[in-house]
């Protein structure tokens, strides 16, 4: 029986294989070759789940030697019954759409033609779940014509695809978990989600950094029926995490993302981790300039969780006076940072993206929010006035500072500040800048936890577990006292180390100081003779 890590392997050599393929055909390194690449690897997997689903209802198609032969005898009624009985969660794919259909099609003229109007195909039939919305509420639907990516040889690269495609099999591991998955889907884009230079630089984050905020977060037992919200949401990381936490069934998943890309492969990280009903509520747009999620009235949703990696240095210069406005003085309560003369120095959008995040928890609502470190710290501007605002309201649960370079792609160090609007009382605040260990990816050093020490910090901030130069448990009143600062490090206590001993030893004692004393002036007065000595042996006028 082929294990979990064998299935992962040749996962992996499906997504280097049509990797290989994109190579061949001029695509390698090419912004196209993530849509080719994730795209593909989608079909695959909504077709394999398909297969897998009519099996469980249908024993004629599981024993099946050929499983196209034996679904061909289906009427397209009794085909139509057994589609009915399939779960929301998976997508429905024609017979014609079939890979196995499109693989006996390949040696047809403009094979190219026929790939594109399949993917199509599925993708309109499934255009009312796994379409992604834009804020305009145009609807993003799953593929593309992919062949026009390439120039020349489209049969032929088309072809190349599905040979990939139709020797591998998906149908072993729809049971496994998150953690499967979430293995596979980093492997897969780990080329395509990285900051690249441009506007819209994206960044990975760690695995690491997404546990600690979803166990620190869902402290609970039961927790259920709860809305999960990312206004920066990036490829899902840290919602993925979260709703593995709280449980995938239980919770309902809300995001917003101005880049395309990240809103394409959030939908594909949805897919993958059993979330497909969450995909109506994936919005690609400008939340801080136009958050989409409201009420009824016209009020911004409300959320009872809230995770976000924001953009630290994201240029909001043309939009900005738009910000300014009478109907954000509630939301931006801190004020809007200003842009900078050179649109070169930093723009401090994540103080937008935190207010935001308060704006819009629940009267019970939580949040974890990756910030740059000198925010905890700053003596004065808007991160003071949102810290000040935070303890005055009582919504602040802690702080975990990182270690430097836990993020490869930025030298920024991080920490991550929860928000909790039930904490009335004691604030944790962590200190694990000096955990990890220092490796080298690619060109970056990259500071990586262990599994210990990753525990180490969620059961020390969830216990608000005090320990030496490590975490140190503090009350509102003493955080105003240290000027709204948020650093552990200030509050942690200078030791002073105390030893008892007799007055006999204490007399020892003073008297060997005393010898050691008299032993050093001595000396130094020798050697203060020896110097005035020799500088008196210096005939100096004879070298003026």
């Amino acid at each position: 029986m082929t294990t979990t890590i064998e299935f992962e392997k040749q996962t992996k050599e499906l997504i280097d294989g049509l990797k290989s393929v994109c190579a061949n055909y001029g695509l390698g390194n090419d912004g196209n070759e993530f849509k080719v690449i994730t795209q593909v690897f989608l079909y695959k997997f909504l077709n394999d789940k398909y297969v897998y689903e009519l099996k469980k209802l249908e024993p004629e198609l599981a024993k099946a030697e050929s499983f196209d032969e034996a679904l061909k005898k289906f009427s397209d009624d009794d085909l139509e019954f057994l589609t009915m009985q399939i779960s929301e969660n998976t997508a429905h794919i024609a017979p014609k759409n079939l890979i196995s259909r499109l693989f006996e099609q390949q040696n047809k003229e403009k094979f190219a033609d026929i790939f594109d109007e399949t993917l199509l195909s599925v993708a309109k039939d499934n255009t009312d779940i796994f379409s992604v919305l834009t804020q305009g509420g145009e609807k993003v639907v799953l593929f593309d014509n992919l062949s026009k990516y390439v120039t020349d040889n489209r049969d032929e690269f088309c072809k190349a695809l599905v040979n990939k495609l139709v020797d591998f099999s998906f149908e072993h591991i729809f049971k496994e978990k998150f953690d499967f998955f979430a293995t596979i889907f980093e492997y897969l884009i780990k080329d395509y989600n990285t900051n690249s230079g441009g506007k819209y630089a994206e960044y990975f984050t760690p695995h690491a950094v997404a546990k600690i905020m979803a166990e620190c977060l869902v402290t609970e037992e039961n927790v259920n029926n709860v809305t999960c919200y990312d206004p920066s949401a990036g490829s899902g990381t840290l919602l993925m995490n979260l709703a593995h936490s709280i449980g995938e069934a239980k919770c309902t998943i809300y995001s917003q993302d101005i880049s395309q890309k990240s809103s394409a492969l959030l939908r594909l990280n949805l897919i993958l981790n059993n979330l497909v009903h969450s995909i109506q509520n994936i919005i690609q747009g400008n939340t801080i300039l136009s958050p989409y999620h409201k009420q009824e009235d016209g009020q911004l949703e409300k959320f009872d969780y809230i995770v976000s990696n924001p953009p630290f240095k994201l240029d909001f210069s043309d939009y900005s006076a738009d910000l300014d406005s009478k109907a954000n003085k509630e939301r931006f309560f801190a004020g809007i940072p200003k842009v900078p003369k050179s649109k070169k120095d930093s723009m401090a959008i994540y103080l937008l993206f935190i207010q935001h995040i308060m704006y819009s928890l629940t009267a019970k609502g939580k949040a974890a929010i990756v910030v740059p470190t000198g925010f905890i710290t700053a003596q004065s501007g808007i991160d003071k006035k949102i810290r000040q605002k935070l303890v005055e309201s009582k919504m602040l649960a802690g702080v975990v500072s990182m270690p430097s370079n836990i993020f490869a792609t930025t030298g920024t160090n991080v920490s991550i500040l929860f928000l909790d609007k039930t904490n009335t009382k004691d604030v944790v605040l962590v200190d694990a800048s000096n955990l990890g260990t220092k490796v080298k990816e690619g060109k970056n050093q990259k500071t990586v936890l262990s599994e210990v020490e990753e525990q180490q910090i969620i059961d020390v901030f969830n216990a608000k577990k005090a320990e030496d130069d490590f975490s140190v448990v503090v009350g509102y009143d003493e955080i105003k006292a240290k000027n709204y600062s948020l650093s552990a490090g200030q509050y942690f206590e200078v030791k002073i180390e105390y030893v008892d001993i007799t007055a006999e030893e204490f007399t020892a004692k003073m008297g060997s100081f005393e010898s050691n004393l008299s032993e050093l002036f001595d000396e130094s007065k020798s050697l203060e003779i020896k110097i005035q000595n020799n500088l008196s042996s210096l005939n100096l006028n004879n070298h003026l």
